[in-house]
């Protein structure tokens, strides 16, 4: 890849960011907006860590519960498809793994709201099973506590269902 390839990977990395800064500012449309024309210039086969990375925000866009699924979904198949040789090209490409457990936790969360809970328990499970790639112990850095929070959270509302 070249210098000038890599760095217009990391000018998509850049905007996704800042369509995120929009989402947890809560401008929700204007995120929407910036990440579905993003979405478009990316494409169905653009590179799966940008594919997986908007997608992922982009389910938190929405306001309908069947398309936050369809995002969701999307971030799952694409951090599915990034290989080897991308991860080796790419430092963020390598905590793909790490995003695994939040990827499942969303789907289970989502199927909780679509009144699945057989579906739900399905990906609570894959998150639970998929969180031993969070930082244990003192490495923890914050989002590995929080992601198993969230699990233990979403279990006990299962429980209910």
């Amino acid at each position: 890849m070249t210098e000038q390839q890599e760095a217009s990977k990391d000018a998509v990395m850049t905007r996704i960011g800042q369509a995120i800064m929009l989402l947890h500012g809560g401008d929700r449309e204007e995120a929407r907006n910036r990440l579905g024309g993003l979405w478009s210039e990316i494409g169905e086969d653009g590179d799966a860590l940008h594919r997986c990375t908007l997608a992922h925000y982009m389910a938190d866009a929405q306001d309908d519960h069947g398309d936050e699924l369809a995002w969701d979904l999307r971030a799952l198949t694409a951090a599915d498809s990034v290989t080897d040789e991308r991860a080796a090209h790419h430092a963020d490409a390598l905590a793909v793994r790490v995003f695994y457990p939040s990827l499942h936790l969303n789907l289970a969360a989502d199927y909780v709201k679509l009144q699945r809970p057989d579906a739900a328990r399905t990906h609570l499970d894959r998150a639970r099973a998929a969180s031993g790639a969070l930082a244990r112990d003192g490495a923890d850095d914050g989002y590995a506590g929080g992601v198993r929070a969230a699990i233990a959270r979403l279990e006990l509302r299962l429980r209910d269902m």
